[in-house]
C-alpha cells in the first residue's frame, strides 16, 4: 500500500535540502501534515492510469516520481505535465521506461531503455555522476533541447541533484537511439546492450518519445539504492 512508502517519499523530498533545487522546510512540514491527501491522490492517479494495454510501473517508483514531479512543477523547474520514469531495479531485458501524460493520466509509451556499460550487465547496480565513468546517474532531470548528434536526433538532459546527476550535461548524458536497444539484441545476448551512461532508446521510438518529452518535462531514474544514499546524506 502507498502508506508503506510514504516515509520514503518524505525522506526523499527532504533530501532536496542538500542539492541545488532545495526544499522549503515549512513545505515539508505541510506535506507531512497533508500526507493523507497525497496518499489518496497518488493512489487515485495510479489506479486510474489509462495503461493503453501497456504494463504499469511499480507503485513504489511511480509514487516517488510523482512526489518529485509535483515539487519540481511547483518550483517552475519543469513546465510540462509529462513524467518519464525509468526503473533501473528491473532487468534490462524488460521494458522499464514509461512516458506518462499526467494531464490525461495516460501511459503514452513503455519502452526498453539502456543503462551505462559500467553500471552493470543485465541489471543496473552501480551509478556515478563522474565524467568518463560510463555509468548511469539516478535522480530527477529536466529535459532540455533537441539536437542532431552522432546518434541522430538526441535530447539533452539537465540533472537537478547535486552530487547525484548534476554533471549530466557536461558528461554528455542524453537521450538518444541505439541499435543495441532492441528485442533482437536481447535474444542474441540475453540482456540489452549498454551505453556510455545515456538512457538510450530503441531507434524506432526515439524521435516520437523525444518530441513528447523535450523542453522542460520531468525525467526520474529510479533504483532502490537511492533511498539508502538519501538516508546516509540525512544522517551526515
Amino acid at each position: 500500500m502507498i502508506y508503506n512508502i510514504f516515509p520514503l517519499i518524505v525522506v526523499f523530498l527532504m533530501s532536496f535540502s542538500s542539492n541545488k533545487i532545495g526544499i522549503n522546510v515549512h513545505k515539508v512540514t505541510a506535506f507531512v501534515t497533508e500526507k493523507s491527501a497525497f496518499e489518496m491522490k497518488a493512489e487515485h492517479i495510479y489506479t486510474n492510469l489509462n495503461a493503453n494495454n501497456l504494463t504499469l510501473p511499480n507503485l513504489d517508483s511511480f509514487s516517488l516520481a510523482l512526489a518529485g514531479f509535483y515539487d519540481l512543477k511547483d518550483r517552475g523547474l519543469i513546465s510540462k505535465d509529462i513524467l518519464t520514469l525509468v526503473d533501473f531495479s528491473l532487468s534490462s531485458s524488460v521494458k522499464r521506461l514509461w512516458v506518462i501524460d499526467l494531464a490525461t493520466n495516460t501511459i503514452l509509451y513503455n519502452s526498453l531503455v539502456a543503462h551505462g556499460r559500467n553500471t552493470g550487465e543485465e541489471f543496473a547496480t552501480s551509478f556515478s555522476n563522474n565524467d568518463s565513468s560510463f555509468k548511469s546517474s539516478l535522480g530527477f532531470y529536466a529535459t532540455g533541447e533537441i539536437y542532431n548528434g552522432k546518434h541522430g536526433t538526441s535530447l539533452r538532459l539537465d540533472g537537478l541533484e547535486n552530487g547525484i546527476n548534476d554533471h549530466a550535461r557536461t558528461r554528455g548524458v542524453v537521450i538518444h537511439g541505439a541499435d543495441y536497444v532492441s528485442e533482437n539484441f536481447i535474444k542474441g545476448n540475453k540482456r540489452l546492450g549498454r551505453s556510455q551512461g545515456c538512457p538510450a532508446l530503441p531507434v524506432e521510438l526515439t524521435q516520437e518519445i523525444i518530441s513528447v518529452i523535450k523542453d522542460k518535462s520531468c525525467l526520474y531514474i529510479y533504483h532502490p539504492s537511492i533511498k539508502k544514499e538519501i538516508k546516509q546524506q540525512l544522517i551526515s
